[in-house]
């Protein structure tokens, strides 16, 4: 368990029978961590992240002291992923340790504010790793304000070596969160489609990575099509659609250990599936004599309940954030456009009016938007609106931009694009809710169909 000073630690996840869920190896949980009894300033440094493009606040990422070569390798390695990491979230800038005057070891009994203001350091990141038996590391950092010389947040983590990456995502989520006032999310994964081949025999593969493309795993080999995984609110299952034997079918798959099943018996093609918030049912489209309705399924029971039924084409459904209620697409005004309706399928109402067609709409875990990709005159779009149907805005544009995925708090999407200039490829990009920041996310392969996970237990 992972505990920032002052709060309160995570409630234990517990799956569909009631009993509490092992944390599995692939989530390389942290094995133990040490509270750092510290107060938090009194300033209030922060980013405001509400007025979209702002001008990113320089920061100083020291080097963790370590007193062996290896405690000093590992001190850099963490630095320079969390450097990376806010960075890559475009409200920060880190100084080049070229100009740092203070060294690591010298910042041990506290920074010389003084030394950091010379070169226009706002924040500072300071802290030192441990070699301990057992190969395990013991990691302190510490996060200070320059200008008010005062110390902010501090966390101490413990872990096997071999996680030391995740210790360096949940130090820059301690940053963010303290830096913005938002809950970080660089403790997460990635799920999507890794494309390769000829357009004319695409192999597409199930694939996994860390939020920022690292520790890249492929779930499956390219012998049967995948399409649209999506993570379940525990981070340990994924659903997608799969052609196995050439007959389209969601599938449900634990990621440690590969397990899966086939969601329901039926006669026709199912596919869009998608967990509800407490990874209890699965909604998911099926379509059969050239219709497709929306259905949800109860894991626990294998029950399977209909939601709507009519002549249109309903699809691509998303839960919202209490469970109470299911955005989805359906052309039953004549045109494909985006409708809020009840869990239960009743009270269904449109929330797009705007020229084009809307489809693959995702609530925000927030509550507060809901992204979707519209396409008009052979652009598409990314873009967000309120349930209410009031506050259409677009966040990206290009010759193809598809498959909108959020951040789990709420302030980041993902999605895939083509250029124009380059259609028979795809990339995965983020982009901030103010339609700043856009940012290009490094794959090996052609990438498509990207879902965010849940901040890792």
């Amino acid at each position: 368990m992972i505990c920032e000073t002052g709060s309160e630690p995570r409630k234990a996840a517990y799956d569909r029978r009631g009993g509490p869920l092992r944390t599995t190896l692939w989530l390389l949980a942290l094995t133990f961590a040490i509270v750092v009894p510290l107060v938090s300033a009194q300033a209030d440094l922060r980013v405001d992240i509400t007025r979209g493009q702002v001008e990113p606040m320089p920061v100083a990422i020291s080097d963790l002291y370590g007193e062996s070569d290896d405690a000093a390798k590992f001190g850099r390695r963490i630095s320079e992923v969390v450097a990376r990491n806010l960075e890559r979230s475009g409200l920060f800038r880190p100084i080049d340790q070229r100009a740092f005057i203070q060294r690591p070891e010298a910042m041990l009994s506290g920074p010389r504010f003084a030394d950091w203001r010379q070169i226009n350091a706002q924040a500072l990141v300071t802290g030192r790793v441990r070699i301990m038996a057992g190969d395990k590391l013991e990691v302190e950092f510490r996060l200070w304000d320059i200008f008010a010389e005062q110390h902010l947040v501090g966390l101490r983590l413990g872990s096997a070596s071999s996680q030391w990456r995740r210790i360096a995502h949940k130090v820059t989520d301690a940053i963010y969160e303290r830096l913005t006032g938002e809950v970080g999310y660089f403790d997460t994964r990635i799920v999507y489609i890794a494309e390769t081949g000829p357009l004319d025999a695409r192999i597409k593969r199930l694939a996994i990575m860390d939020q920022d493309g690292e520790n890249l795993r492929f779930l499956s080999d390219g012998k049967q099509l995948v399409l649209t995984p999506r993570f379940s609110p525990t981070a340990q299952e994924i659903t997608y659609l799969s052609y196995e034997n050439g007959i389209p079918r969601v599938v449900l798959r634990r990621i440690d250990s590969g397990q899966q099943e086939v969601l329901g018996n039926f006669p026709g093609m199912t596919f869009a599936p998608r967990f509800s918030p407490d990874g209890n049912s699965v909604v998911l489209t099926y379509a059969a004599d050239g219709n497709s309705d929306l259905f949800e399924m109860d894991l626990r029971s294998h029950k399977v309940r209909r939601l709507t039924d009519n002549g249109a084409i309903d699809t691509a459904p998303s839960y919202s954030p209490d469970g109470q209620q299911i955005v989805f697409e359906s052309d039953r005004s004549g045109e494909q456009q985006i409708y809020v309706m009840d869990r239960q399928g009743s009270k269904a109402r449109r929330i797009t009016f705007g020229k084009g067609r809307y489809g693959t709409p995702v609530w925000s875990p927030r509550g507060d938007l809901i992204a979707f990709t519209k396409s008009y005159r052979g652009r598409f779009s990314i873009g967000v609106i309120k349930p209410e149907g009031t506050g259409e805005r677009i966040l990206s544009q290009d010759f193809l931009v598809e498959g909108p995925t959020w951040a789990p708090n709420g302030r980041v999407l993902m999605f895939f694009r083509q250029t124009e200039r380059n259609p028979d490829s795809s990339e995965l990009v983020t982009v901030d809710i103010t339609g700043h920041h856009e940012m290009i996310l490094f794959t090996t392969t052609a990438a498509s169909d990207p879902a965010w996970s849940p901040l890792i237990p």
